[in-house]
C-alpha cells in the first residue's frame, strides 16, 4: 500500500460495506470512515429522512463532496454509499488514487438483504425487477474496481483475510 493510498469498499447497498471496512480497519490499525454516517452525522438525520426531506439530488452533491473530501486523507479504509461509485469524479479519483474492492454478491442474495429495508430509500420503494435493474446497472460501474471480492458463501471474516491477502 503507498503512502496516500486508502482502501475504498464499493458495492450494492446490503453488500457488506460497512462492517467489512470496519473490520479490515480494526486488523490493520487503520481510521474508518463510512460515507453514509459521515453524512448523517453532518446533517444530524438518516439518509432516508435526508431523502425524504432534501430529494436525491441535495443527497449526491453533498456525498459527492464528503467523499472527495475523504478521499484527500492517507491510510485509511473508507466505505462508500451503494451509489456513491456512480459519480464520475468521486469513481476517477478512486481508480487513479485508491485500492479499491467491490463487494461482489449474487442478485438473488442482495434482493434478500435490500428489500423492504426503510433505511434504504432507494429500495424501499422498488420492486424486485427494479431492483435488479438498478444492481445490473450498478454492477457494470463496480466491475471498476481494482479488486473484486466475490462474497456468495463466505464468512465475514474470509472476505476480510481475502481483501488483506490482496494488499
Amino acid at each position: 500500500m503507498k503512502s496516500k493510498e486508502n482502501i475504498v469498499f464499493l458495492g450494492m447497498m446490503g453488500s457488506g460495506k460497512s462492517s467489512i471496512g470496519s473490520l479490515v480497519s480494526k486488523k490493520l490499525k487503520l481510521n474508518f470512515f463510512d460515507i453514509d454516517r459521515q453524512i448523517e452525522n453532518e446533517l444530524g438525520m438518516k439518509i432516508s429522512k435526508i431523502f425524504e426531506t432534501k430529494g436525491e439530488k441535495f443527497f449526491r452533491e453533498l456525498e459527492e463532496t464528503m467523499a472527495l473530501k475523504i478521499l484527500k486523507k492517507s491510510k485509511i479504509v473508507i466505505s462508500l454509499g451503494g451509489g456513491t461509485f456512480m459519480n464520475k469524479k468521486v469513481r476517477k479519483e478512486i481508480l487513479d488514487n485508491h485500492l479499491s474492492f467491490w463487494l461482489q454478491w449474487d442478485d438473488k442474495i442482495l434482493l434478500e438483504r435490500i428489500k423492504n429495508s426503510s433505511k434504504r430509500p432507494i429500495a424501499f420503494q422498488s420492486s424486485n425487477d427494479e431492483l435488479l435493474d438498478l444492481i445490473e446497472k450498478r454492477s457494470s460501474i463496480y466491475s471498476k474496481a481494482r479488486y473484486k471480492i466475490n462474497c456468495n458463501n463466505l464468512t465475514k471474516i474470509e472476505i476480510v483475510e481475502k481483501v488483506i491477502k490482496n494488499l
